[in-house]
């Protein structure tokens, strides 16, 4: 009885089908990416003779690696640090040429002088959890905010908006080029009159 030969596979197809299959899976995969914060940089300045900041101007921050938080060495709760916040840069117990006439603060001569020379200092240790550290810095500039908003409404009570809705606005491309001509120097004096001057120290290593 004759041998039955083996039917031929034809693959001629084969590269194709590969082709169609590499491009599915570039088109449907997806890459994760790594995500930071959004922080802009101060410029570059060339400072010979660094000021000298007086111990009271600075607002101490820390969170230990239990999670716990201290604001000026004492036990905090995140749900205070706000508004503690807010207080040490409403301050305004400067006097003289170091006076601060728009602070509604308790004007204490043991904390801050004014907001342009109130400096808050966040420390975290290297096993301090991300969500802590995040919450923390959130509540930090929320304490920034909420002193911006306050002014901005003061001084633009036709606008409408607060100081957070109006730099949102002047960031949005869709925003049209005079209504951003309007907002810069609105936000530029709110800005002036609080700097957000957040430094962030080098983590313990312990």
């Amino acid at each position: 009885m004759p041998k039955r030969s083996a039917p031929e596979v034809n693959a001629g197809s084969m590269a194709d089908i590969a082709f169609l299959l590499l491009i599915f899976f570039l088109v449907t995969t997806t890459i994760e990416t790594d995500s930071g914060l959004n922080r802009k940089l101060p410029p570059m300045e060339e400072v010979i003779d660094p000021p000298v900041i007086k111990q009271k101007n600075i607002f101490t921050v820390v969170v230990n690696k239990n999670n716990q938080l201290l604001v000026e060495e004492e036990l905090t709760d995140i749900s205070e640090v706000r508004l503690l916040a807010m207080e040490f840069l409403d301050n305004g117990g400067g006097v003289g040429e170091d006076s601060c006439d728009y602070c509604q603060g308790k004007k204490n001569p043991s904390s801050s002088d004014n907001p342009d020379k109130a400096i808050v200092s966040l420390k975290n240790d290297r096993e301090t959890s991300y969500k802590v550290y995040i919450a923390v810095q959130n509540e930090l500039v929320a304490a920034y905010n909420e002193l911006r908003n306050r002014e901005y409404l003061r001084l633009n009570p036709m606008s409408g908006m607060n100081f957070v809705q109006a730099n949102s606005r002047y960031s949005d491309p869709r925003t049209s080029p005079g209504e951003k001509e309007k907002l810069k120097p609105q936000l530029s004096i709110v800005k002036l009159m609080y700097p957000q001057k957040l430094s962030e120290a080098e983590p313990n290593k312990s």
